[in-house]
């Protein structure tokens, strides 16, 4: 029997391979000069034994990333196979999304995914689409109530003209008008009618109340008239549109996927778990409408790009000879905001291209959080069995009163329900953590599952990357503080996983655990040798000295692959540049901030908190975005930081010259080749950073107030007698 996908592996690897093994031959040579060649007490000893430090660490998480660099995975999935097979005796699938702030996460946003989920080419009759507003909102019930209304005219549409993507959003920014007559009056009807429901809930939105005359539209408006707030309300659970109900059809009569609004508890006096909380609520509410074998969930900004990325996922989940062991089938993450160069380097291009395949050859992707599939019951905490069967026709087939049933729901969505049960442990999303989807997709592997990564031509799932400097910082330092919090616990992948899963894949998924730690030798590498040029101390071996041989190596073919891998992945010599850039400032700012607030936690001096990345940005802002200029704009402790470090190396660089210069000595011999050669990266990588503190005029400069701290504080380095 023919397979439903096929797996290839990525060529080049011998090639790589022999990269791999120069590579690493270098970095001992490195370490072994490092070694044998410490300086007398006095003469920079100390300087040169925190180099040693620095490139051991670096060394070790280059030997880290080879993991996932080894062989990787290629999937391709045969639709048309799956369809000669099973026809429409296909599972049913529910589909969760989270929302949680309609001010940052804006309802017509929100609603264009919810619209494009509905879309699907997939049976409506199968479809069940529930959103999540931690939010409690009456606003975002009142898109969503507006969206069941305009679905019955824009999922004819869709089908009509097989058109993609199915987010209208992104369909009409995107399209043409069609020069056929028929079709262009249809193409301006539903338009029309998009506009006028996005001005209806923008302007509701923007009023902050939900007008008279709508709430006696539907029963569920009547829930907010108990008054609450965000963080004080009772569960809500309303079905807008009953799949089951002969009544609930489009205007070509066909019928209408579920849809679903809930918004679970909340109280002050009980902790709600974030977005973990609920995703569990998610799952368990739909237990009792539609109990669906398979459950995606994709961000609330993440809306669909192709239409048949479930018939795809099921090609992994029922194909005869591997389907039975699959888990979750996980796409990449994409946007479509980034700019031609990546100002920000938040393309993710080499993660989702070369890495989440990397980790595909040792038992699968992790878990993003996003555009997954996953079997109902591994998440329900089913550990794998060889001999386990999955009922592929699984589901409530009959439906109690649509009352009765959201009674029922709301008892599962309440704050007390998971007290004393395994919810949020064994069961469900795992708590604890701010990147719940990682620690819960390798508890699953850890179960003896594996996962799928599907990486298809036509992006499956498309969102909104950050688009400023600030969104950037907070998103990775949320990433980074989250994945260190799981290697420091029991989930530590090299403990946790240790004899279930191999080797290399936990070493995969320590990449991510380790990108905050990955901070401390960064900031030493771009002070100390920087300062040692300034105060003529040289730590890197002498230019005719055979030594340098292996600095030289590495740093060359190291950066040579990462372009290489870079413009492979989809990116341009700009955008690379960019990412470099961007790598730096991570490190010094977002990854930072990892470290700190995990000892803090350690320390209880804090406490695990969640904040929503803005989805929103404002004119000036998204205009210097799209001519890819930094934004800045505001006071911040981590853009002292970043002038603090551009600032330093500009000085050590001038001053490190002209002392060269003006002493007669041959920088060529001395020693500070290779120290000239890094600050004088440092200075032209961090050239829009000076831009943004001398030169730029506009609001998204460096406020002056930051200029003047960094200044204070590189005075104040440079009075340190650290040499």
């Amino acid at each position: 029997m023919e397979r439903l996908f096929a797996t290839e592996k990525a060529g080049g690897r011998a090639l790589y391979k022999l990269h791999a093994v120069t590579v690493f031959a270098g970095i001992c040579l490195v370490l072994y000069y490092r070694a044998t060649h410490v300086p007398a007490a006095g003469a920079g000893r100390a300087a040169w034994l925190g180099m040693l430090a620095a490139e051991l660490w670096f060394g070790f998480y280059w030997v880290i990333t080879q993991a996932v660099r080894w062989c990787p995975l290629r999937r391709r999935a045969f639709k048309d196979r799956l369809a000669a097979r099973y026809g429409d005796r296909l599972p049913c699938v529910d589909i969760l999304v989270c929302t949680a702030d309609p001010e940052s996460e804006p309802p017509s946003l929100v609603m264009a995914t919810v619209l494009s989920l509905m879309a699907y080419n997939y049976p409506p009759e199968k479809l069940n689409v529930y959103l999540s507003d931690d939010g409690g909102s009456i606003l975002t019930f009142y898109a969503l109530w507006e969206t069941s209304a305009f679905a019955r005219r824009w999922l004819p549409f869709c089908r009509r003209y097989n058109i993609e993507p199915r987010s209208p959003a992104a369909y009409f920014a995107e399209s043409d008008e069609p020069n056929d007559p028929r079709a262009l009056e249809e193409w301006s009807f539903v338009k029309d009618l998009y506009d006028e429901m996005t001005e209806r809930i923008d302007s509701a939105v923007k009023s902050g109340k939900v007008p008279e005359e709508i709430k006696v539209n539907h029963k569920g408006f009547s829930e907010w008239n108990t008054g609450g707030t965000s963080n004080d309300h009772q569960p809500i659970v309303q079905i807008l549109i009953d799949g089951k109900d002969r009544g609930a059809v489009d205007n070509d009569g066909n019928v209408l996927p579920t849809l679903v609004y809930m918004a679970r508890e909340k109280r002050p006096q009980y902790h709600h778990n974030f977005k973990a909380g609920a995703m569990n609520a998610l799952i368990r509410v739909s237990s009792v409408i539609s109990k669906s074998p398979i459950i995606m969930n994709v961000d609330c900004d993440m809306y669909s790009n192709n239409s048949d990325s479930i018939r795809e996922a099921l090609c992994f989940f029922l194909d005869e000879e591997m389907g039975h062991k699959i888990a979750f089938v996980q796409y990449p993450q994409n946007y479509n905001n980034i700019t031609k160069n990546n100002i920000y380097g938040n393309s993710l291009n080499a993660i989702n291209q070369v890495e989440l395949a990397g980790m595909d050859t040792w038992g699968g992707p992790l878990y993003i959080g996003t555009g997954c599939f996953h079997r109902r019951e591994t998440l329900c905490g089913r550990s794998f069995n060889k001999d386990y069967k999955e009922d592929w026709d699984q589901g409530i087939k009959t439906q109690q009163r649509i009352d009765q049933t959201e009674e029922k729901a709301k008892s599962l969505a309440t704050c007390t329900y998971e007290h004393n049960t395994q919810w949020g442990n064994e069961i469900g999303l795992k708590y604890g953590c701010p990147v719940e989807d990682v620690i819960t997709g390798l508890a699953i592997h850890c179960r003896g599952w594996e996962s799928v990564y599907n990486n298809p031509p036509r992006a499956a799932f498309v969102g909104v990357a950050p688009t400023t400097m600030a969104q950037t910082i907070l998103q990775h330092k949320r990433w980074s503080e989250g994945n260190f919090s799981i290697f420091l616990s029991k989930y530590c992948p090299f403990f946790f996983g240790h004899g279930k899963i191999r080797l290399p894949h936990q070493m995969g998924y320590c990449i991510y655990g380790l990108w905050a730690p990955n901070s401390l030798p960064t900031l030493y590498y771009v002070l100390i040798p920087s300062l040692g040029l300034l105060k003529g101390t040289p730590l890197f071996p002498e230019i005719m000295s055979p030594w340098i041989t292996p600095f030289i190596y590495i740093t060359v073919v190291k950066n040579i692959y990462s372009l290489y891998e870079a413009l492979t992945s989809g990116d341009t010599l700009g955008g690379w540049w960019n990412g470099q850039r961007m790598w730096l400032v991570k490190r010094i700012t977002s990854y930072l901030y990892g470290v700190i607030d995990n000892i803090r936690k350690l320390l209880g001096l804090s406490k695990m908190g969640f904040v929503v990345s803005p989805k929103v940005s404002d004119e000036d802002e998204s205009k210097r975005y799209e001519q890819e200029i930094m934004e800045f704009g505001t006071s911040s402790p981590e853009y002292v930081i970043i002038a603090t470090i551009a600032l330093l190396n500009l000085v050590c660089l001038v001053g490190g010259l002209g002392q060269i210069l003006t002493s007669g000595q041959n920088m060529l011999l001395n020693g500070l080749f290779l120290q000239v050669v890094l600050c004088g990266l440092l200075v032209i990588i961090n050239i829009p950073i000076y831009e943004a503190m001398f030169l730029r005029k506009d609001r998204g400069r460096i406020p002056f107030s930051v200029t003047l701290a960094s200044v204070g504080f590189v005075m104040m380095v440079l009075f340190v007698p650290i040499f």
